[in-house]
């Protein structure tokens, strides 16, 4: 009844601090957070990192927090900084949707989500990376939906920060050259172009990433279709169809 009450508790927190967020979305003021971190002194960066993580959770958009890091603390901490507080938030809604509904799931799920489920956790650690690397899914709900699997959270963990690298470099450095065009710093020129060089790769990797495979590319139907027959002839009972 304790842990009943306790994962209720913590459903309402959730959906009501959400619902807050949705609601209030369009009042979010990148330069007012800008100016309330920067007055925070030494404390700024875990300051940062503290917002970027409670933002995951609750579904705020990322991309103007990372370009925000990028701006404040430029293209290198903000890169890490960035990384920190996204993954931290990845990890914490990844604990919560286990802690919450994973039992539930696994009891009532059955048939063509049984299969997506089996497929995904069959896949593991690479179908956290190939989702970090190829963005199909919303960012921040994915990480509530992977954490409805079985995936380990070392494997979670380590794809989430590893394979989200170079998009949070991408962007902040994108962050980083447009506060430099704005103040009008030395080398403008240079830094943009590295800045759409740069976005160009990200967006050029998932291509790569499919190639180098060699099989049914990840987060595809055909991906999907592949890694439910994988564990079904895992678990003994694959069937002719």
């Amino acid at each position: 009844m304790n842990s009943r009450l306790i994962r209720i508790g913590i459903l309402l927190m959730l959906v009501a601090g959400a619902a807050l967020t949705v609601a209030y979305r369009d009042r979010l003021d990148v330069v007012a957070l800008e100016g309330w971190i920067q007055d925070a002194g030494i404390w700024a960066p875990l300051l940062f990192m503290v917002v970027y993580a409670v933002a995951t959770v609750l579904f705020l958009p990322g991309s103007l927090l990372t370009l925000a890091g990028g701006a404040l603390f430029g293209p290198v901490l903000g890169t890490f900084y960035n990384l920190t507080g996204a993954t931290i938030g990845a990890t914490l809604a990844f604990l919560i949707a286990r802690y919450l509904a994973s039992d539930w799931v696994a009891d009532k799920s059955g048939g063509r989500l049984k299969q997506l489920i089996n497929g995904v956790e069959s896949e593991g650690w690479r179908f956290v990376a190939f989702t970090r690397l190829v963005p199909l899914f919303p960012f921040n709900l994915l990480n509530y939906a992977l954490g409805l699997t079985r995936i380990k959270l070392s494997h979670y963990l380590l794809a989430t920060c590893i394979c989200m690298l170079p998009a949070s470099f991408a962007y902040s450095y994108l962050g980083y050259a447009g506060r430099e065009a704005v103040g009008g710093g030395e080398g403008l020129i240079r830094k943009v172009l590295l800045a759409l060089a740069l976005l160009a790769m990200v967006a050029f990797l998932p291509r790569l990433v499919g190639k180098l495979r060699h099989g049914p590319m990840l987060g595809t139907a055909s991906g999907t279709e592949w890694g439910c027959r994988r564990a079904r002839r895992q678990s003994g009972d694959d069937e002719v169809e």
